[in-house]
């Protein structure tokens, strides 16, 4: 496990051990980073489930202003610790050790990117979707990284899934505004 590009390319992360911990592969990872390429410097990115803190290294990696790493085991924030420290990116995190929930409802921070890969088969992502939306930035984009056959809503909030990438056995649901029709037509609204 690596970080792609950026500042930081090439670096060895720490891997977590475990049945519930699946290293996102560098496959996948390009993949996101391609759908977000010229979103990530500079905005707020947030690594909601952060395991060993790899998506969110990219994200710093990539120029990010900064990134929230958010795990509530405790063997997962050490890591996260060690990686980040390993990549000289720690200046520019927030690593907070508590259930996505209890920071969802807490935080007063705004998010431009959320990235959301917790352990399969728990629908963890559906129970984060609805709080995480009241903390997204206007143009803001949550990306989901899940297991195939998990199935996601359309909509949530003021998001719909625009896109899905699919790999072997992992799908990438992204999340972003609901456009109106005003903005597909490039017309301006009307008064």
């Amino acid at each position: 496990m690596r970080v792609i590009t950026g500042s930081a390319r090439g670096r060895r992360l720490n891997e977590l051990k475990g049945y519930d911990t699946r290293p996102t592969t560098d496959k996948v990872k390009e993949g996101i980073f391609s759908a977000i390429q010229f979103e990530v410097e500079g905005r707020t990115a947030l690594d909601l489930f952060a395991g060993s803190g790899q998506l969110g290294i990219e994200a710093l990696s990539r120029g990010a202003k900064e990134a929230y790493f958010i795990d509530s085991a405790a063997v997962s924030i050490k890591a996260v610790r060690e990686n980040l420290k390993s990549t000289g990116l720690e200046a520019n995190a927030r690593v907070v050790n508590m259930p996505f929930s209890a920071f969802l409802k807490s935080t007063r921070a705004v998010f431009d990117i959320a990235i959301l890969d917790p352990p399969y088969n728990y629908k963890i992502i559906q129970k984060a979707l609805p709080h995480l939306v009241e903390k997204m930035s206007e143009n803001g984009v949550i990306i989901c990284e899940h297991e195939k056959e998990c199935v996601l809503p359309h909509d949530i909030g003021r998001f719909e899934i625009v896109k899905v990438l699919r790999h072997s056995r992992t799908s990438v649901t992204i999340y972003r505004p609901k456009q109106t029709d005003d903005e597909d037509s490039g017309k301006e609204p009307e008064a």
